[in-house]
Protein backbone atom coordinates (compact mmCIF):
# COMPACT_ATOMS: atom_id res chain seq x y z
CA UNK A 1 0.00 0.00 0.00
CA UNK A 2 1.04 3.40 -1.03
CA UNK A 3 0.65 6.73 0.52
CA UNK A 4 0.13 9.66 -0.70
CA UNK A 5 2.51 12.30 2.03
CA UNK A 6 5.33 14.08 1.19
CA UNK A 7 8.48 13.49 2.29
CA UNK A 8 10.18 15.07 5.29
CA UNK A 9 11.71 18.42 4.15
CA UNK A 10 15.77 18.07 5.57
CA UNK A 11 16.05 19.43 8.86
CA UNK A 12 16.85 23.42 10.08
CA UNK A 13 18.63 23.68 12.76
CA UNK A 14 17.48 26.78 13.40
CA UNK A 15 13.86 25.82 12.56
CA UNK A 16 13.97 22.52 14.78
CA UNK A 17 15.11 24.67 17.78
CA UNK A 18 12.11 27.19 17.80
CA UNK A 19 9.87 23.91 16.84
CA UNK A 20 11.09 22.84 20.62
CA UNK A 21 10.79 25.62 22.32
CA UNK A 22 7.22 26.47 21.12
CA UNK A 23 6.61 22.70 22.01
CA UNK A 24 7.41 23.24 25.80
CA UNK A 25 3.98 24.11 27.97
CA UNK A 26 3.26 27.96 28.38
CA UNK A 27 6.24 29.10 25.58
CA UNK A 28 3.85 28.71 22.46
CA UNK A 29 5.34 32.32 21.53
CA UNK A 30 9.09 32.32 22.00
CA UNK A 31 10.03 32.16 18.87
CA UNK A 32 8.25 35.34 17.65
CA UNK A 33 8.38 36.74 21.06
CA UNK A 34 10.30 39.95 19.87
CA UNK A 35 9.43 40.67 16.51
CA UNK A 36 6.22 43.07 16.93
CA UNK A 37 5.32 42.77 13.34
CA UNK A 38 5.51 39.83 10.85
CA UNK A 39 8.42 39.04 8.82
CA UNK A 40 8.67 40.19 5.29
CA UNK A 41 9.80 38.17 2.37
CA UNK A 42 12.83 39.79 2.08
CA UNK A 43 14.09 39.39 5.31
CA UNK A 44 12.80 35.97 5.14
CA UNK A 45 14.84 35.71 2.07
CA UNK A 46 17.87 37.59 3.85
CA UNK A 47 17.27 35.44 7.23
CA UNK A 48 17.28 31.67 5.03
CA UNK A 49 20.32 33.20 3.23
CA UNK A 50 22.33 33.98 6.10
CA UNK A 51 21.50 30.55 7.67
CA UNK A 52 22.97 29.29 4.24
CA UNK A 53 25.84 31.10 4.86
CA UNK A 54 26.58 30.26 8.12
CA UNK A 55 26.25 26.61 7.13
CA UNK A 56 29.06 27.14 4.94
CA UNK A 57 31.58 28.45 7.59
CA UNK A 58 31.56 31.78 7.44
CA UNK A 59 32.84 33.75 9.98
CA UNK A 60 33.16 37.46 10.23
CA UNK A 61 30.83 40.59 8.34
CA UNK A 62 33.07 40.10 5.31
CA UNK A 63 32.70 36.77 4.93
CA UNK A 64 28.88 36.65 5.52
CA UNK A 65 28.70 39.91 3.28
CA UNK A 66 30.97 37.67 0.90
CA UNK A 67 28.58 34.68 0.92
CA UNK A 68 25.34 37.02 0.42
CA UNK A 69 26.68 38.87 -2.58
CA UNK A 70 27.66 35.14 -4.15
CA UNK A 71 24.03 34.40 -3.56
CA UNK A 72 22.86 37.66 -5.10
CA UNK A 73 20.63 38.16 -2.19
CA UNK A 74 19.19 41.57 -2.19
CA UNK A 75 19.10 43.47 1.11
CA UNK A 76 15.58 43.99 2.26
CA UNK A 77 15.84 47.70 2.98
CA UNK A 78 17.99 48.89 0.14
CA UNK A 79 17.53 46.60 -2.54
CA UNK A 80 21.22 46.00 -2.94
CA UNK A 81 22.90 42.66 -3.78
CA UNK A 82 26.50 44.28 -3.46
CA UNK A 83 27.20 42.99 -0.23
CA UNK A 84 30.03 44.18 2.26
CA UNK A 85 30.62 44.53 5.63
CA UNK A 86 29.12 47.86 5.74
CA UNK A 87 26.53 47.21 4.11
CA UNK A 88 25.46 43.92 5.91
CA UNK A 89 25.83 46.12 9.48
CA UNK A 90 23.20 48.69 8.16
CA UNK A 91 20.61 46.61 6.78
CA UNK A 92 21.05 43.95 10.36
CA UNK A 93 20.87 47.46 12.33
CA UNK A 94 18.31 49.19 10.17
CA UNK A 95 16.35 46.44 10.56
CA UNK A 96 17.05 45.51 14.43
CA UNK A 97 15.52 49.24 14.91
CA UNK A 98 12.45 48.56 12.80
CA UNK A 99 11.79 45.42 14.67
CA UNK A 100 12.49 46.87 18.12
CA UNK A 101 9.84 50.19 16.87
CA UNK A 102 7.10 47.69 16.38
CA UNK A 103 7.88 45.31 19.39
CA UNK A 104 7.62 48.91 21.22
CA UNK A 105 4.51 49.53 19.84
CA UNK A 106 2.46 45.96 19.17
CA UNK A 107 3.83 43.92 21.83
CA UNK A 108 4.73 39.98 21.33
CA UNK A 109 2.94 37.56 19.44
CA UNK A 110 3.44 38.91 15.77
Amino acid sequence: MTTNTAPEAPSDAFRDVMAAARAQPGRARLANQSMGRPISAAERTLAEALMAVYATGAKGAEAVARGLAERQVAAPLSGRTDWDAALLEAELSALNQAFDAAYAAHGTGA
